[in-house]
């Protein structure tokens, strides 16, 4: 799954959706206007707002030329006034410290002579190895396989956990291959996992489907499962492809950081009427009590959030099929995940 509270701003990820009327009085505004003629609200400032976190983030990290970078950014969607004059002296600001801090570089080769890029490698070095040691990926992998190993034992905890291991590189792939920063999956043992990704000016289509790449990765791998089941009769392989259906159909609820909330973003309430119809109508026909929590969940997003001037039909359709494919595998299924 994807989680919310992570998804930060990447200025080379493109431009926000355009805005037609104001967010404030509602005024019809013409294209690349950045200020509201008649109450002055700043059209884009939602984007602004995820720039800024952004470039803060970066400059706390002290990656001064990519913070350069964002902020150089947010000045094309500012309109002229006191917040753009304060961006471009904080760029003068960021300037300052990039020169200083050339000039110390340029003033320490000088110092160290031919012994110079020995310790630029060694300082290099030392900063990889640091990374190596906040890297969360591999240590929280096998943290979550041990929960899993302790409750249903190594054969079982090894398969679900490679399982989710592959809806999550679902989201990873798919947010690279759309030119995306993407870092490795984090395991919570005991709870889930997530993939940290950049994304703030990219269409609600792109992130529906960046959200829904990881539930299609994990259809795929329990109909793996399933197929080994077909072929060997072994019982196991069936109770891993039953899990993993649930386990990602549970994600399709539209709630909190599931996947599926990311994906009903770029749904009408049309759009999200039909698919709480066929939650229900695929309940009735399948008898899987999870199309009722998925139906409820889009039952209350008919009622809040905001919905897109332009809708993604290629995103309900994704969607519903996903409902089906993975209902229709877990009913193929025997429940037999409590044997292991």
């Amino acid at each position: 799954m994807t989680d919310p509270a992570v998804i930060e701003t990447s200025p080379s990820a493109g431009t926000p959706d355009p805005i037609h009327n104001c967010p404030e009085c509602s005024l019809w505004l013409p294209p690349m206007t950045l200020a509201c003629p008649e109450c002055h609200t700043i059209v884009y400032a939602d984007y602004l707002r995820g720039l800024g976190q952004l470039a803060m983030s970066q400059e706390q990290e002290r990656a001064w030329p990519q913070a350069r970078e964002t902020w150089q950014h947010m000045l094309q969607w500012l309109p002229a006034g006191e917040q753009s004059q304060k961006v471009a002296a904080h760029l003068a600001t960021i300037d300052e410290r990039i020169q200083a801090g050339e000039q110390r570089t340029a003033t320490w080769k000088k110092r160290l002579g031919p012994l110079a890029p020995v310790a630029f490698f060694l300082l290099k070095a030392k900063t990889f190895l640091f990374a190596l040691l906040k890297f969360k990926f591999l240590l929280s992998f096998f943290a979550f396989f041990g929960v899993y190993w302790a409750l249903f034992g190594w054969k079982f905890g090894l398969g679900f956990a490679v399982s989710i291991l592959i809806h999550e590189f679902g989201h990873y792939i798919a947010a690279r291959r759309r030119g995306l920063k993407a870092d490795l999956p984090v395991f919570l043992p005991g709870l889930g996992a997530y993939v940290r990704w950049y994304s703030m000016g990219i269409s609600l289509d792109t992130l529906s489907s960046i959200a829904l790449a990881g539930p299609f990765a994990g259809l795929l791998a329990a109909a793996a499962c399933a197929g080994i089941y077909f072929y060997t009769k072994v019982e196991f392989w069936s109770a891993l492809a039953h899990a993993g259906a649930w386990l990602n159909l549970i994600n399709l609820v539209p709630v909190l950081g599931l996947d599926g909330a990311q994906a009903t973003h770029a749904l009408n309430r049309m759009q999200r009427g039909l698919i709480l119809a066929a939650a229900i109508l695929f309940f009735a026909s399948l008898h899987e009590g999870v199309f009722l929590f998925i139906a409820a969940g889009m039952a209350w997003r008919l009622f809040t959030g905001t919905a897109p001037e332009s809708p993604s039909s290629a995103t309900m359709i994704r969607y519903t099929l996903l409902l089906f494919m993975l209902g229709a595998l877990m009913g193929l299924m025997p429940e037999t995940m409590r044997r292991f």
